[in-house]
C-alpha cells in the first residue's frame, strides 16, 4: 500500500536530484522566483553553488518535498536513484509528483512510472530543449509525458525555467519526443560541421557561407545558433558534451529499432561523435565534433582566431 501524505511535508519545498550543467541552472531560476530546493548531489559542492540547500541523502528529499524534479545523464543513474536501498521509491509517499527532466530511455521510463504509480507517485517524463542558454534565461521548451492532473501541478514550478510546456501523451511520450528531438539537433550539429570545414578548405569566407546558408535551404540550428559563434573562436561551452550526444544518439537507434523504423542516418552521426570522443573531445561541449572533423581534414580550424594563431 503506498504511503499516506506526509503532513510535516513542506509544500513549496522543492527537491532536486542533479544540479550538474542543466539541473544547476533549472535550480537557480526557481530560487530566483522564491521557490525553496533541497537538493542531493554526486558533487554535494555544486549544490550551495545554485542556491539550493542541501539534503542528508535521497530519504531526507522523499519526506520532505511533495515534488521532486530528476536533472540526471542517462536512465542507469535514474533507475539507481529510483530503486535503489534508500532510493525514492523505497521513501515514495502518496501524492508526491516526481519531475523527470533528463533524456531517457523511453522503455525505462515506462517501467520506472508503473512500478511508482503502485506507491501513489506521479511520475511525468519532462524532456527539455534549450540548452544552456535557455535554462539560464528561463526559456526552455519542456516536451511532457504521463498524468496531465499531475502536469498541471507541476506547471507553475515548470513556468519559473520554461517558456513552452507541450504536453505529449502518456508515460514515455515526452521522452520519445525528446529523443527524436535530440537526434534531429545531432544530425544537423554534425552535418554542418563537415561542410564548414568543407567551406573553409575550398577557401571561403565562412561568415559569408553561414549568410547564405541562413536564407537558403540549408539553414538549421546549428547554422544559425551555433556555426556564428564557433567561427569567432567561442564553441559556447557548458551544453551538451560529445559523449552525452553519442549516447542520445544511440537512444534514437535503440527506439527506432524498436518501432521498426529504418535509420540510414542514424549510424553515420553516431560515427561522427565516436570518432570525436575518440580523438579527446567527449567531456567537451559537442560542438568540437568540427575539430574532430578538421583534425581528419588535416588539422583544419574554422574558427578565425585559430587560424590567426595558424599563420603567425
Amino acid at each position: 500500500m503506498a504511503a499516506q501524505h506526509d503532513p510535516a511535508a513542506q509544500p513549496d519545498l522543492v527537491g532536486m536530484v542533479g544540479t550538474g550543467n542543466m539541473g544547476g541552472r533549472i535550480t537557480r531560476r526557481m530560487v530566483a522566483a522564491g521557490h525553496d530546493v533541497l537538493a542531493v548531489d554526486a558533487e554535494p559542492a555544486r549544490i550551495p553553488a545554485c542556491g539550493a540547500a542541501p539534503a542528508k541523502d535521497l530519504a531526507e528529499l522523499a519526506e520532505r518535498c511533495d515534488v521532486i524534479m530528476l536533472s540526471l545523464p542517462d536512465s542507469p543513474v535514474i533507475e539507481s536513484v529510483i530503486r535503489n536501498p534508500g532510493g525514492l521509491l523505497a521513501h515514495a509517499r502518496d501524492g508526491q509528483v516526481i519531475v523527470d527532466l533528463s533524456t531517457a530511455n523511453p522503455a525505462s521510463t515506462r517501467a520506472l512510472h508503473d512500478e511508482l504509480q503502485g506507491r501513489g507517485v506521479r511520475y511525468l517524463d519532462a524532456g527539455i530543449s534549450g540548452g544552456a542558454a535557455g535554462a539560464e534565461n528561463g526559456t526552455l521548451t519542456l516536451m511532457v509525458g504521463g498524468d496531465e492532473t499531475a502536469l498541471a501541478r507541476v506547471r507553475p514550478l515548470l513556468d519559473t525555467f520554461s517558456a513552452h510546456v507541450h504536453h505529449m501523451g502518456g508515460s514515455g511520450a515526452g521522452h520519445v519526443t525528446k529523443v527524436l528531438n535530440n537526434f534531429l539537433n545531432g544530425v544537423t550539429l554534425a552535418a554542418t560541421a563537415e561542410v564548414m570545414v568543407a567551406g573553409k578548405k575550398a577557401g571561403l569566407d565562412l561568415a559569408r557561407l553561414l549568410e547564405v546558408l541562413n536564407t537558403s535551404t540549408g539553414v538549421s540550428f546549428a547554422s544559425l545558433n551555433r556555426f556564428p559563434h564557433i567561427i569567432k573562436g567561442d564553441y559556447l561551452e557548458g551544453g551538451l558534451t560529445g559523449r552525452l550526444m553519442a549516447k542520445d544518439v544511440r537512444l534514437y537507434l535503440d527506439l527506432a529499432g524498436d518501432l521498426g523504423v529504418v535509420t540510414l542516418t542514424g549510424p553515420g552521426t553516431l560515427t561522427a561523435f565516436q570518432v570525436s570522443n575518440a580523438l579527446g573531445y567527449g567531456d567537451q561541449i559537442s560542438n568540437r565534433v568540427v575539430d574532430a572533423l578538421g583534425d581528419l581534414a588535416g588539422g583544419v580550424r574554422v574558427s578565425e582566431q585559430d587560424s590567426e594563431q595558424e599563420e603567425r
